[in-house]
């Protein structure tokens, strides 16, 4: 055994320094294809994808993140042309691997003090959820009863181990995690015994479906694990719902993603543990005010997934109130480089906050308008640049409609507003049912949850509604980028595809059923709902006053314009 790093924080599994270069410099410079998460790494988000660079910028900004390597996009544009690992990776991983094992403390598959990573993809260009993610690698059967073992929690052991097999089979053998979910709960029903009990029946009843399904187990070594996990992750560049997203975005089939390999912390860990999602600022209205989710005793994807109900950020003070206020000076830090709003993936384990992502917040609408006029007001930017960093394209979407609800509306059932905005078109169950029905008028997309499969009846869709998830879910995420409403977290809807009808509070409608929906609110409305006026917005007020004194415009001509004509003088340096 080499020797491993001894801590003084029995309580939390990722030990060694808080923050830890994963290497130094001068070793990462003979490297062509791995870079360790470093403040001293120089490349931009193109070779280190945009999740990767966002990791260096925490180390330089001195904020806690778990030790990670980063496989280049370069890498994975030569794993795509030629089929296989490029010449030299396989001896770059291995030496990378020992240099994590270093900064976390811990050894890849040993029987003591087990290293367990995750393995993602960070596309130079944001994705949301549009590629692989394996958490909980490493853990083997054995290193799962030494993982057992060295925390004195089995449950915690064979949760994270069935989370593991789950993610790898979705990610690998490209099985379903519906099918996943449901052999683990049937095989976990058949025995009503101790958590642990029922967990032991759920891995065995996952395995058994995975060697049905996939025709081969998962492997029981930890290397090979990581070896198929990023090839899959590599390949995940190329899924159709990877490619419908590049091309609704503009973004070019040739870029290629990075795979960060990150020491795992876990969220799942204790009563004091957990994960969330938070902006720095409101996204939907631009207010001042940390905005997220979070979950109590589970991890990350959890919460993204959108499969799980989660709680608002703000119970976070309540509950770990260390915790909140190691995150909101982070979000403030992170705010003074980007002179911008933000957004942050985080984890804490026994009460220990780790930051896992990064980037702007990248504000749309009324909440980009708001926020570029507060900045000035806090003398973070000057008129100039708040003018530059709203699109004119923004303002046709400012003046967000409401449903009139004051007239007696016949209201269908109501969840959380994820992104503003009104929409009305025919229920649709599925994506593919989207897709088909848009041909013929406009569609709301209505699911339990949506996932990255779902991708190409959310570009059909007028707006979505789910049952599960919150306002950071995939559902609110892509609507949100999309500029589309959404409403999630409708607690009492069920969506019965089977049958091609939704359900809520003792109601039914058949799919193709006109609904509105109201993404401010959260009301979704049988037919077609009038719309309230719309109050001015006195920060957009603001905004295009500067815009007139930049371009000497006329306060009466459409907003758009008046803003496009500063753009204009402001651009030409006139």
């Amino acid at each position: 055994m080499r020797h491993e790093h001894s801590t003084d924080a029995a309580s939390t599994i990722l030990t060694g320094p808080q923050i830890d270069d994963g290497g130094d410099a001068e070793g990462a410079a003979s490297m062509n294809w791995i870079y360790p998460v470093s403040a001293e790494i120089e490349e931009d988000a193109s070779v280190l994808g945009g999740k990767g660079s966002g990791l260096v910028l925490l180390h330089r900004l001195g904020l806690p993140v778990p030790p990670a390597f980063i496989i280049s996009t370069e890498a994975c544009r030569a794993f795509l042309r030629d089929g296989r690992f490029p010449a030299g990776l396989d001896a770059e991983l291995a030496a990378a691997v020992a240099a994590l094992e270093a900064g976390a403390g811990r050894r890849l598959g040993s029987f003591e003090r087990p290293l367990v990573v995750s393995v993602r993809s960070g596309g130079s260009v944001s994705m949301p959820g549009m590629m692989h993610t394996i958490l909980d690698l490493g853990l083997t059967t054995a290193t799962t009863a030494a993982l057992a073992a060295e925390t004195g929690d089995t449950r915690f052991a064979l949760d994270s181990r069935l989370r593991f097999l789950s993610s790898f089979a979705t990610a690998v053998f490209g099985l379903e995690p519906e099918r996943l979910e449901t052999a683990a709960r049937g095989a976990a029903a058949r025995d009503k015994g101790s958590a642990e009990a029922d967990l032991a029946d759920a891995i065995e009843g996952v395995t058994t479906v995975i060697r049905e399904r996939a025709g081969e187990p998962v492997p029981d070594d930890a290397i090979r694990q990581l070896e198929m996990a990023i090839r899959a992750v590599f390949s995940s560049w190329h899924t159709p719902r990877a490619r419908t997203y590049r091309e609704l975005h503009g973004i070019s089939h040739e870029l290629g993603t990075a795979v960060i390999v990150q020491a795992m912390v876990f969220g799942n860990r204790d009563d004091h543990s957990g994960t969330g999602v938070a902006f720095s600022r409101n996204p939907n209205t631009g207010e001042r005010v940390p905005f997220g989710e979070v979950m109590f005793g589970r991890q990350g994807e959890d919460v993204v997934s959108g499969r799980s109900m989660t709680e608002p950020l703000s119970r976070l003070a309540e509950r770990e109130p260390a915790v909140w206020a190691s995150l909101t000076a982070a979000l403030d830090r992170i705010e003074q480089h980007y002179r911008d709003s933000c957004y942050v993936e985080f984890t804490f384990e026994s009460g220990r906050l780790w930051i896992l992502q990064l980037r702007p917040g990248r504000f749309v609408g009324r909440a980009a308008v708001r926020v570029a006029v507060d900045l000035v007001d806090e003398s973070t930017i000057d008129r100039a640049e708040a003018l530059l960093r709203v699109s004119p394209r923004y303002l046709h979407y400012i003046r967000t409609p409401r449903i009139a609800t004051a007239d007696g509306v016949d209201i269908f059932t109501r969840g959380l507003g994820a992104c503003p905005g009104v929409a009305a078109g025919a229920v649709a169950t599925t994506a593919d049912q989207a897709v088909r029905m848009s041909a013929h008028g406009s569609v709301i997309l209505v699911r339990p949850y949506t996932s990255p499969a779902d991708m190409h009846g959310l570009a059909a869709a007028a707006g979505v509604v789910t049952a599960r998830g919150g306002p950071t879910s995939h559902a609110a995420v892509v609507a949100r980028a999309m500029g589309k409403p959404a409403v999630v977290g409708v607690t009492d809807l069920m969506v019965d595809v089977t049958g091609a009808r939704v359900h809520a509070g003792g109601r039914s409608l058949p799919e193709g059923s006109v609904i509105t929906i109201d993404g401010s609110g959260g009301e979704v409305v049988v037919g077609n709902a009038r719309l309230a006026d719309t109050a001015t917005d006195p920060y957009l007020h603001r905004l295009l006053a500067w815009a007139d004194e930049f371009s000497g415009g006329d306060p009466d001509a459409d907003e758009p314009d008046r803003l496009a004509a500063a753009h204009a003088v402001l651009r030409t340096g006139q």
